[in-house]
């Protein structure tokens, strides 16, 4: 059974970091494809960055070059690493999984999420 819990969300100043963490307690990293998701007050919910289980990842536009995600299948953890944020970064983020065979940032296709954790950048 996957259970997703997301920390690291925070408070900060543009062009600051953030480094998201989450971690899966049902041991099924390895085989399940992870993203990142957020959704801003009166937004839909958007793929932000995505990894399968052989490693290849696929992003949103907007986040390219500045944010990374990553997983350590040992730890059960996926990670992601936010730099040079932007107001317009300010969200709650999502982790998310599901069996899917590609890295798609399509939220329809995730059927497991955490509580999600909020970040805002001032």
């Amino acid at each position: 059974h996957v259970q997703l819990v997301e920390s690291g969300g925070g408070s900060v100043q543009a062009g600051g970091s953030l480094r998201l963490s989450c971690v899966d307690s049902g041991n099924t990293y390895s085989s399940y494809c992870m993203g990142w998701f957020r959704q801003a007050p009166g937004k839909e919910r958007e793929g932000v960055g995505v990894i399968e289980s052989d490693g290849s990842t696929s992003y949103t536009d907007s986040v390219k070059g500045r944010f990374t995600i990553s997983k350590d299948d040992a730890k059960n953890a996926l990670y992601l690493q936010m730099d040079n944020l932007r107001p317009e970064d300010t969200a709650m983020y999502y982790c998310a999984a599901a069996r899917i065979g590609f890295p798609s940032l399509a939220r329809y296709l995730y059927n497991y999420w955490g509580p999600g954790t909020q970040v805002t950048v001032s």
